[in-house]
């Protein structure tokens, strides 16, 4: 299973679950070496046919770091936290997380929008 990492050490992933808010953003940057990028996309895809198929998923967008980086970025707007909660505590979600290598290192965090 890939390493979860906060990146907001002051909240977190799991505490961002706690406020009952939405819609909302999860971004998830992944660390991949190179070498395992095409088999972690592969991985990815069929969570994401998994995610896209649950109550409450709006959207979702993969990026890829510039200038030959290991980073790749998930972005997914759910309709609330309960919804992306729900969907990640899944046992089928589960099972798909436990199949990504333990090199792997996953920072997700949940925002909402906000005027600029």
């Amino acid at each position: 299973m890939a390493t979860l990492q906060s990146l907001d050490p002051s909240t977190p992933m799991f505490a961002q679950f706690e406020e009952k808010t939405g819609p909302i953003v999860l971004a998830n940057t992944f660390v991949v070496p190179k070498e395992r990028t095409d088999a972690f996309l592969s991985l990815f895809r069929r969570q994401a046919e998994f995610m896209k198929a649950q109550p409450g998923f709006v959207s979702l967008q993969m990026h890829k770091g510039t200038a030959g980086s290991q980073l790749l970025m998930n972005v997914a707007v759910w309709e609330s936290t309960e919804a992306l909660a729900t969907a990640l505590g899944s046992p089928e979600f589960q099972r798909m997380a436990a199949d990504f290598p333990d090199d792997i290192v996953s920072y997700p965090h949940i925002f909402e929008r906000i005027d600029a």
